[in-house]
């Protein structure tokens, strides 16, 4: 059953993608963890969960591309966003010490933000993992004593470890945007932001044609970023972010002219821009 306050994540309770869910909906929702995030995808277009929320940007480490990749193929679109600030923390169990870590568990993304750090303590192993807040879990539930993880304030405080050392991000600015999908378009009222994705026409100039359509428009483009299509060779599909919303005739026609020169063509949603 749909609940229209149940949200999914990919992660165990207390990773950075549930505490975002809680700043964009507040604490009154129920969340439903996920292992992958394709998961996420198929509780939303199934109707399990009304909403499902995904990190596509971060900071320092850029796109992530698995989730830019599952928006193409699923049947969903976005309808808001939110930014979460990235505190990275080194966490134990009680009682081991700092230099008694040989190995750090965590999600590769977590692993990336923190590589200053890391490469700052002696024979350290990296063990990835498919989740910040489960690597907490795991060291408490394996009793490792040689073992951290990296995660959130708030893993460290539920599953009651220790943190070893506090933040300690590569970047102190170091934010995750990220997606809130539902299975049918929902245009807030405040929505000032579109994301479309689209692949190119092999003719002369199309990238700049197909950028002109906005130009044209006086539409203001906030970020473009290219990703290789999957099972193509040498071909590419564009992720656009503008300003404005598929409701304003003015985006309506950029979007219709877009279409005559592109070869491949999704609106992923109109929302309003995430502010700190």
């Amino acid at each position: 059953m749909n609940t229209p306050n149940k949200i999914a994540f990919q992660g165990t309770h207390y990773a950075f993608s549930e505490i975002a869910a809680r700043k964009y909906f507040s604490d009154d929702i129920e969340t439903l963890p996920c292992r992958q995030f394709i998961d996420v995808f198929k509780s939303v277009e199934n109707k399990n969960c009304r909403y499902g929320i995904v990190p596509v940007e971060n900071s320092t480490t850029g796109s992530v591309y698995q989730n830019l990749d599952l928006i193409v193929d699923s049947s969903v679109t976005v309808i808001g966003e939110v930014q979460l600030r990235i505190e990275q923390h080194l966490i134990a169990n009680p009682g081991v010490k700092l230099d008694d870590i040989k190995v750090v568990h965590s999600h590769p993304q977590a692993l990336q933000q923190c590589g200053n750090f890391l490469e700052s303590l002696p024979n350290i192993e990296t063990i990835a993992s498919y989740d910040t807040a489960g690597s907490v879990k795991h060291i408490r539930d394996q009793k490792l004593l040689h073992a951290a993880a990296i995660a959130s304030r708030q893993a460290a405080e539920d599953n009651k470890m220790q943190i070893l050392k506090a933040e300690i991000e590569d970047n102190p600015q170091n934010y995750t945007r990220f997606h809130i999908i539902a299975k049918s378009s929902e245009i807030p009222s405040d929505a000032n932001k579109t994301s479309v994705i689209f692949s190119m026409k092999n003719i002369p100039g199309a990238l700049f044609k197909s950028l002109s359509v906005f130009a044209l428009r006086d539409i203001d483009l906030l970020k473009i970023e290219s990703r290789p299509m999957r099972g193509k060779r040498w071909k590419y599909l564009f992720y656009l972010d503008f300003v404005g919303t598929m409701q304003e005739e003015r985006c309506q026609n950029a979007i219709r002219h877009l279409e005559e020169i592109t070869s491949f063509l999704k609106v992923l949603g109109s929302y309003k821009t995430a502010v700190e």
